[in-house]
C-alpha cells in the first residue's frame, strides 16, 4: 500500500530554478509594511501568468463554438476564468477542512485557493485551435505522417542524410518520440508551456512552484505508459521528462499518483462546462431548452430526491420571469439552472472527497475523478452530458471543425516538410537561419520565441547551437510548439496567406 502523501509536499512552494540552483526563493512573511511582499507564493505564480501572451491567446480560443464575432459565446479565456473562480472557493473549502484536520497549519491559510486560482486559470493553455477536436487533427495527421516516413526497423526518417535534409544521425526517433505526437495531448502541452515557452528570463520559462505544476498535471504518467495508451491522455512529453520527474519527486512522491488539488481542478473544469456549454448551446439555439428543460426535471429526481426541491425553487424563478414578461424566458431560465446545478455539482464534490479521502490522499481513488467516483454524482453528470452533446453536433460546429480540420493538416503539411530540411546559416553565427528558400521563409514564419527555446542547451552553456543541430523529434515539438500557440484566427489567416488566398 502507497503511504499517504503529505499537504506540506504537495503545497511545495520551491520554483523548479532553486532546484536546478540548489537556493530557495524568499518566503513571504506576510507583513504588511509598504516594503514587504505580502503575497504567498501561489498568489505570485498567478500574478506571473494573468498578463501573459499565452492567458491572452486564450480570447480567441473555441471553448465550443469557433470563431464567434458575438460576445456572448464562451471561449478558452472566460471558460478559464469560470474554472479559476470555481477551484478558487473549492479551495476555501478544502483549506477549512484541513485545518480543521491537523492537515496543515493556519501559516498556509490562503495557499490552497491560491494555488487552485492558478491551475484553473492555466489549464487549458495547450489546447490547439478549434479545441479538442484540433486535439484529434494532430494526433490523426502524425500517425499517418509516421507510417509513411519512418522506417519500421530503424525508425529513421525515410529521406535523411539525402542532399537538403536532415542528417542521417539527427534523423531516428525513438518510439516513445513518436507516441507523444501519436497520442498528442493538449494537458501535457499546457506544462510545456508554463515550464518552458512562456519565456521570461531563461530556460525555466514563467518558473512556477512545484506545487502549482503538480496541481496541472492531470495524468501523472507518459504517452508511452499503458494508461496513456488507454486513454490516449498523458501529462508529459519525452521532451519534458526530467521536470515531470523533479515535480513528481517534490510534490505527490510517485508516478501515477494524482495531486488531490488536481481532483479540484479537473471537478472545477466539469463544474464550469456542464452548465456552461448547455447554457451557450441555449443561446446559440444548438438545444431546445424547453424540451431539455423537461428531460432534466424527470430524470434528475429519479437519480436524487434532492432534485424535487431543486426544480420547485426554479419553477418559481421561471414563474417570476414570465410575469415580468422577459424577452427571453428561456435564456433566463437556462442562466438560473447553470448557476443552480453547479451548487449542485459543488456539493457533490465536497461529499465525494471526504467519503474518499484516504483513498484520494494514498493515490488509490477509484473512478476517474471526483464527480463519476459515486453513482448518484456520476448519474447527474451523465445527464448533463447527454444534453451538452448536442452542441457538438449543431450545423455551424461541424463546419467550423471541418474548417479547422483542413486549416490545421495543411499548415501540418507545410510545417513538418519545412523543418525536416537543413538550413543555411549565416557564416559567422549558426544560430541565425538564412531565408534564401521556400522552407528556410517558413521556419522564418515559426515564433522566434519557440526556436530560440529550443535551441537552449539544457545540460551546458552551449551558445552556438543552431537548427541544423536539432533531432527530428526536436524538429517536430517546435511545429507542435507553433501550432498548438496559435489561436483560431491566427491559424485562419495564417492559412489564408500561406494558400495565396490572402496578402500579408
Amino acid at each position: 500500500m502507497s503511504s499517504k502523501m503529505n499537504w506540506n509536499d504537495l503545497l511545495n512552494s520551491k520554483r523548479v530554478r532553486d532546484l536546478k540552483q540548489n537556493n530557495m526563493s524568499k518566503v513571504s512573511l506576510k507583513k504588511l509594511g509598504a516594503t514587504e511582499d505580502h503575497r504567498n507564493e501561489f498568489e505570485k505564480d498567478y500574478d506571473r501568468i494573468v498578463s501573459s501572451s499565452s492567458v491572452r491567446r486564450l480570447q480567441d480560443k473555441a471553448q465550443v463554438f469557433p470563431l464567434q464575432e458575438n460576445d456572448f459565446t464562451r471561449t478558452r479565456l472566460t471558460h478559464s476564468l469560470e474554472v479559476s473562480a470555481i477551484a478558487r472557493s473549492l479551495g476555501l473549502w478544502l483549506e477549512n477542512i484541513l485545518v480543521g484536520k491537523g492537515e496543515i497549519s493556519y501559516s498556509k491559510i490562503g495557499e490552497i485557493p491560491a494555488l487552485l486560482a492558478t491551475s484553473g486559470l492555466v489549464h487549458d493553455l495547450g489546447n490547439p485551435p478549434f479545441g479538442h477536436y484540433g486535439e484529434d487533427v494532430i494526433k490523426n495527421w502524425f500517425n499517418e505522417w509516421f507510417k509513411e516516413n519512418i522506417g519500421k526497423e530503424d525508425r529513421l526518417y525515410k529521406l535523411a542524410g539525402e542532399e537538403g535534409f536532415i542528417e542521417k544521425d539527427k534523423g531516428g526517433i525513438k518510439v516513445e518520440e513518436m507516441s507523444d505526437f501519436k497520442i498528442y495531448d493538449g494537458n501535457a502541452q499546457s506544462l510545456r508551456i508554463v515550464s518552458k515557452l512562456q519565456f521570461l528570463n531563461d530556460q525555466y520559462g514563467i518558473n512556477f512552484t512545484l506545487g502549482t505544476l503538480s496541481s496541472i498535471i492531470k495524468y501523472p504518467w507518459s504517452s508511452m505508459n499503458a494508461l496513456g495508451k488507454e486513454k490516449e491522455k498523458f501529462g508529459y512529453f519525452f521532451k519534458d521528462n526530467d521536470l515531470a520527474t523533479d515535480i513528481i519527486k517534490h510534490t505527490t512522491g510517485e508516478e501515477m499518483r494524482k495531486n488531490p488539488l488536481a481532483y479540484f481542478l479537473e471537478a472545477a473544469d466539469d463544474i464550469a462546462y456542464l452548465g456552461a456549454d448547455i447554457e451557450d448551446g441555449v443561446k446559440k439555439k444548438a438545444i431546445d431548452w424547453e424540451v431539455s428543460y423537461e428531460l432534466l426535471k424527470k430524470r434528475l429526481p429519479e437519480i436524487d430526491s434532492n432534485f424535487n426541491k431543486f426544480f420547485e425553487n426554479l419553477e418559481k424563478k421561471i414563474e417570476k420571469a414570465e410575469a415580468r414578461k422577459h424577452p427571453d424566458k428561456n435564456l433566463t431560465s437556462v442562466q438560473n439552472f447553470r448557476v443552480a446545478i453547479q451548487g449542485e455539482l459543488i456539493s457533490y464534490i465536497k461529499a465525494n472527497f471526504l467519503s474518499n479521502y484516504d483513498a484520494i490522499m494514498e493515490g488509490n481513488l477509484s473512478g476517474d475523478d471526483l464527480l463519476k467516483c459515486a453513482d448518484k454524482s456520476r448519474a447527474v453528470r451523465k445527464v448533463l452530458s447527454s444534453i451538452q452533446a448536442k452542441c457538438f453536433s449543431d450545423k455551424e460546429v461541424l463546419t467550423l471543425e471541418l474548417v479547422g480540420d483542413k486549416v490545421l493538416n495543411d499548415l501540418l503539411e507545410i510545417f513538418v516538410n519545412a523543418v525536416v530540411k537543413n538550413v543555411e546559416v549565416n557564416s559567422s553565427d549558426k544560430r541565425i537561419i538564412l531565408a534564401k528558400k521556400k522552407h528556410e521563409k517558413l521556419i522564418h514564419m515559426i515564433s522566434d520565441n519557440f526556436l530560440y527555446i529550443m535551441l537552449l542547451d539544457y545540460q551546458k552553456d552551449n551558445s552556438n547551437k543552431g537548427f541544423n543541430d536539432l533531432d527530428l523529434y526536436e524538429r517536430l515539438l517546435l511545429v507542435t510548439d507553433f501550432i498548438s500557440g496559435m489561436t483560431d484566427s491566427y491559424a485562419v489567416d495564417l492559412h489564408q496567406k500561406l494558400s495565396g488566398v490572402k496578402l500579408p
